[in-house]
């Protein structure tokens, strides 16, 4: 079953989007990472059972960077939280959804993660998302 795990915003600046976020959410920004094999920094808000990230390119050519390019600031994907990375990546491809890594990679937050498509999910980035044991 998937459980949501986060919403990814993209953002020009962190400087800018955190405090701003701060007040919208009503809460503090409680941990900031870089990750460094998707060019992006990263800031984090809980919002109620569901965390905000904030997603900032490193890379001018980075994924964030075109994407706020193309389609401005706001909603790059949703995230869900799996149990088990590797079986849900095997079940969804069986289902025909296409998958933009073959395994997972290393994410933020301590996670291993695989992006789907928007292709194969009605035009929505969704990522999977699993704890590192």
């Amino acid at each position: 079953m998937l459980k949501p795990e986060h919403i990814g915003i993209a953002v020009k600046e962190l400087n800018t989007s955190i405090p701003l976020f701060e007040k919208l959410l009503n809460t503090p920004c409680y941990k900031t990472e870089m990750v460094a094999s998707e060019k992006v920094n990263t800031a984090f808000f809980m919002a109620g059972n569901t965390k905000v990230e904030l997603l900032e390119s490193t890379d001018p050519n980075g994924v964030i960077a075109k994407f706020i390019a193309n389609k401005g600031e706001g909603m790059h994907h949703i995230a869900f939280s799996v149990d088990n990375i590797y079986a849900e990546m095997d079940r969804l491809k069986n289902e025909g959804f296409i998958l933009l890594n073959e395994t997972p990679k290393e994410g933020a937050d301590n996670k291993l993660i695989c992006f789907l498509h928007p292709k194969s999910t009605n035009g929505v980035l969704v990522e999977l998302c699993m704890d590192k044991k």
